[in-house]
């Protein structure tokens, strides 16, 4: 929908988000039940596979605040959201910690009900921040780190920015119970693969949970290559033979992570490998951008308005079907038909969708 256009919602509409819209399916019968949503396009990092500062350097122009969504008109969509499946929301960026007040934004979700409330930071606010977001209803979260390594970790992130500050706010996040933690590490060859051992140590003494990420190509920023991809195969392999290995089963239908155990039984870790063990089938997730465009797939090439409808006037019905409509036509499988044309393709970009 664009800007300015009328949505008229069917008759039929209220028959269409009664108990049936509570499993809505899409064309390959993938239910919508997580949804993650981008509270800012800024971030205080310049990590080199997401807002590299050759593009988003001093000069780059973020979003007006006019043009984000409000903590209201979040509220309101997640609000709508569940009433159509959705049982978790992830608050992601850029880096949500530097949306101002975001505490409240968590109250305001947390009293909608039963959600699984979780927000995936890079942890240099987290801290401070710890207890407010603890106490404002925050569940759990999850931190990026990309090494153990201070001069890898510095050259990643592309400002400096220590190893010890990101590994205290994990302790603090711990220390006011939001757990379990999971810490995420993408890794890219030649700059951090040697990284993979320390980090698989470090974590399973420490209780939590390390997750490899392959280098994905998210946006049309990052320069991705195929090249710089190291599989997950190789990443399990190189753990399996210091600290052997077995597979353990899903936490729940459609989780992205694959996941390891230890075999002595100290922990896991786990391996997202979308670019080489396409999961595609199993995606259970919608996104929403953080000027409020859902997208249906991370690599998307374009999105549906709904800041339109919800500035426009539609009612909570009318935005309802217009989701029911919007997932009951998806058919993405980006991960699946990759291909060197589709690399090509300007996707959005992850600050704006979060990952």
């Amino acid at each position: 929908m664009t800007l300015g256009e009328k949505l008229v919602c069917p008759k039929s509409a209220e028959e269409r988000v009664t108990p049936v819209a509570h499993h809505v399916a899409d064309t390959l019968g993938r239910a919508l039940r997580d949804l993650r949503l981008s509270v800012t396009d800024r971030c205080n990092f310049r990590c080199v596979y997401c807002m590299p500062k050759e593009v988003f350097g001093r000069d780059y122009e973020f979003l007006a605040r006019k043009q984000i969504l409000s903590f209201e008109e979040i509220t309101r969509l997640v609000d709508v959201f569940r009433s159509i499946g959705i049982k978790k929301v992830r608050l992601t960026g850029g880096e949500p910690l530097v949306r101002r007040d975001v505490e409240r934004l968590i109250r305001m979700l947390s009293e909608l009900g039963d959600l699984d409330l979780t927000l995936t930071t890079n942890g240099s606010l987290l801290k401070k921040m710890s207890m407010a977001l603890k106490a404002a209803g925050l569940r759990r979260v999850t931190v990026s780190l990309d090494s153990l390594d201070d001069a890898v970790f510095r050259a990643m992130n592309d400002v400096d920015f220590p190893v010890s500050r990101v590994l205290e706010g994990i302790e603090a996040a711990a220390a006011v119970g939001l757990t379990p933690i999971k810490v995420n590490m993408v890794v890219k060859r030649g700059v951090n693969e040697d990284s993979i051992l320390p980090m698989a140590r470090f974590f399973r003494e420490a209780g939590h949970v390390l997750r490899f990420i392959e280098y994905m190509d998210v946006g049309h920023s990052n320069g991705w290559r195929m090249d710089e991809v190291v599989p997950a195969a190789e990443i399990i392999a190189r753990i399996n033979r210091e600290l052997p290995l077995e597979p353990v089963d899903p936490n729940y239908p459609g989780e992205v992570a694959e996941r390891y155990g230890y075999a002595d039984g100290r922990g896991e870790v786990g391996v997202i490998a979308s670019v080489t063990r396409a999961f595609c089938r199993d995606c259970t997730r919608a996104r929403i951008s953080t000027e409020g465009v859902l997208y249906t797939c991370l690599f998307a090439t374009r999105g549906h308005d709904l800041r339109a409808l919800l500035r426009d006037g539609a009612s909570d019905t009318e935005i309802r079907c217009h989701l029911i409509d919007l997932w009951r036509a998806r058919a993405d499988r980006y991960s699946e038909i990759r291909s060197a044309e589709t690399v090509k393709l300007r996707k959005i970009e992850m600050s704006y969708i979060g990952g």
